[in-house]
């Protein structure tokens, strides 16, 4: 990690003491007051009004316990978690993980991600994050509706449209919102749109929700191509992951012109040199529910799947974790810069090790931090918002055309406010500043609370 600015050591020294044990949410803390050091030099009435302080600090932190009967006839009990961080801009907004390693410190370092990331948008929304340690893998239907219905039993009573606005994550698709926002309508007898975002396009989704945070990562890289004149046309891409992020990131970057060489899941990766054949990798992970390994052998001579190592060695010009935090470390980094890699763009929330953002940069790599490059998921929720506000629904054409807008604004952003405080060129520090400055100015409005 980075030499932090003196005035903003004793804030970090506070979020170490009182937050014990969670790695992730210090982490991403540490990321962005890194960035800080010039604004507060600017700016001391940020740190004069314990903006910084209260930042760090959730509004709200609500854990509960959520048992539920499994097929066999057990009783299961799981355990929730929502954290309210901010809502200076709007109603806290943010998705809801179900994955085993969920604990109150991932929750809250996506929480404090999703603050900057919603800022930079430009969106009215605050930043929040839930989720459970359930893990849907394995379950019934049957198994999945019963627990999303006594997870919404206690979540209810924390959420509406302008309170704060859940969406899916890690685990939460299109089925598990439709059983949240059944049983939200069950118990409060409202059929109120807005208070989940990733419904169902024949009641209140969106058109591009599905694909927004692949597509909105790849629009924020076309920029990125596009501020040095060039564009993906030839370009090597390796993407992490094969879920929905990273399958709408190779349908974007195949209709732009690049081709996707790699992708990966937790067995394994498969390197298709002619480039990935999306419907096939569709077929394989959402019909059959199925592994990589059955993408290789279905695919053909055309396609290897190794299961050992690591995707990023295989060389790229660009590339895009798509997967979980923390997944690309300081010598995939190295690795990557060696084989003539130029661009690393995060798909999901923080993917890269603090090392390996550092090894990346020193190699000369332009690196765009999760909070700016793919915040086209959160962006497009908000879209839905606008939309269930008006009781209105818009084309795909529209909205993808409104998505592509927000990413080049967002991108703009960056680079001029990193310019503006001595880091040009730095999508880290512009994304980091940009997004702390809308959200800080707020709160300076909003007075003490």
């Amino acid at each position: 990690m980075g030499q932090l600015d003196e005035k903003l050591h004793p804030v970090y020294a506070e979020v170490l003491a009182r937050n014990p044990g969670e790695t992730e949410f210090h982490q991403s803390v540490h990321e962005v007051l890194d960035s800080l050091g010039p604004v507060v030099t600017k700016h001391p009435e940020y740190t004069d009004s314990a903006v910084i302080r209260r930042l760090c600090e959730p509004e709200r932190q609500i854990i509960f316990r959520v048992p539920w009967v499994d097929d066999a006839g057990n009783v299961q009990i799981n355990r929730g978690f929502r954290v309210e961080f901010n809502s200076a801009l709007g109603p806290y907004k943010g998705g809801l993980r179900f994955h085993p390693s969920v604990y109150l410190g991932i929750v809250k370092f996506l929480g404090f991600e999703q603050i900057f990331k919603n800022s930079l948008t430009g969106m009215p929304i605050g930043g929040g994050k839930g989720g459970s340690d359930f893990d849907p893998k394995g379950r019934s239907a049957g198994e999945v509706m019963r627990f999303c219905q006594a997870f919404m039993t206690e979540l209810y009573r924390h959420i509406g449209e302008y309170t704060d606005v859940p969406a899916g994550d890690i685990g939460v698709g299109g089925r598990e919102v439709g059983y949240l926002f059944g049983q939200y309508k069950r118990i409060t007898n409202r059929y109120e749109s807005g208070v989940l975002t990733g419904k169902g396009l024949t009641w209140g989704g969106s058109q591009v929700r599905t694909e927004a945070t692949g597509y909105g990562t790849v629009f924020f890289t076309q920029e990125v191509l596009r501020a040095r004149g060039a564009s993906f046309d030839g370009k090597r891409v390796v993407v992490s992951g094969s879920g929905n992020v990273a399958t709408y990131a190779i349908e974007k970057v195949h209709q732009l012109g690049g081709t996707v060489v790699a992708c990966s899941d937790s067995s394994g990766f498969v390197v298709d040199e002619s480039g990935i054949d999306l419907a096939l990798l569709k077929e394989v992970k959402e019909v059959r529910r199925g592994r990589l390994a059955d993408y290789a052998e279905l695919r053909g001579a055309g396609a290897s799947h190794t299961e050992r190592g690591r995707v990023w060695e295989v060389p790229c010009d660009i590339a895009l974790p798509c997967a979980t935090q923390n997944e690309l470390e300081e010598q995939d980094a190295v690795v990557l810069a060696r084989n003539g890699c130029t661009i690393v763009a995060e798909g999901a929330n923080m993917p890269c090790t603090p090392e390996a953002v550092r090894a990346l940069t020193e190699a000369g790599v332009t690196f765009a931090p999760g909070k700016a490059a793919n915040a086209g998921g959160v962006a497009t929720s908000a879209l839905e918002m606008q939309q269930n506000a008006s009781r209105d629904s818009w084309t795909f054409e529209h909205t993808e055309e409104r998505l592509a807008e927000i990413m080049r604004g967002i991108h703009d952003r960056c680079l001029t406010t990193a310019d503006e405080y001595g880091s040009p060129g730095s999508y880290v520090a512009g994304a980091n500043i940009a997004g702390f400055i809308r959200v800080a100015d707020a709160m300076l409005a909003l007075g003490v609370i």
